[in-house]
């Protein structure tokens, strides 16, 4: 039977960048050989994971990383949070309507370009930082991961990023 390592068909032997997984390889090993599978059900139970701590602040997975980008540079425009968190401004906005409707962001037109709109956070906003500060810990407590295992990992994880992003550029 064969293993999947790293985007790699294994046989047993070490692979090398010849041994490209091909479609006939990931039908005869089903979803549980994809690497793809894997990923989607590790983010998944991410979103799991973050939900019970997510809940007593009122805020969902994907508002989490929006004030996790926000608590990292407050005042941000629109299209570079977009761009920085991967999401388009369809995923976007309404993310940026409910944050601003629970009172923790402002939305404001850029005096500079009336084009722009910059996204700052509000006093309520600044403070739901401090009641969030154990989150991170509980997650990294969750993944049963080492720091050494979640660099290796994360490290892995942009690194195959890249490469896909790349591949579309091609």
């Amino acid at each position: 039977m064969q293993d999947i390592e790293h985007g790699f068909v294994m046989t047993g032997a070490k692979p090398n960048k010849n041994d490209r997984i091909d479609n006939r390889d990931a039908a005869a090993g089903g979803l549980d050989a994809m690497l793809c599978f894997a990923i989607y059900g590790a983010a998944h139970a991410f979103t799991r994971a973050y939900k019970p701590l997510l809940e007593p602040l009122g805020l969902t997975y994907p508002q989490y990383l929006v004030m996790m980008a926000l608590w990292a540079e407050d005042g941000q425009k629109v299209k570079t949070l977009g761009n920085r968190l991967g999401l388009d401004s369809g995923t976007l906005s309404p993310l940026l309507k409910r944050l601003e409707q629970s009172g923790l962001v402002k939305r404001k037109r850029d005096a500079e370009d009336e084009r722009q709109v910059k996204i700052t956070l509000t006093s309520l906003g600044l403070e739901l930082k401090e009641r969030s500060s154990g989150v991170m810990v509980e997650i990294g407590k969750a993944t049963g991961c080492s720091l050494e295992e979640v660099a290796s990992l994360r490290a892995a994880l942009v690194g195959l990023k890249e490469r896909l992003e790349g591949a579309e550029e091609t």
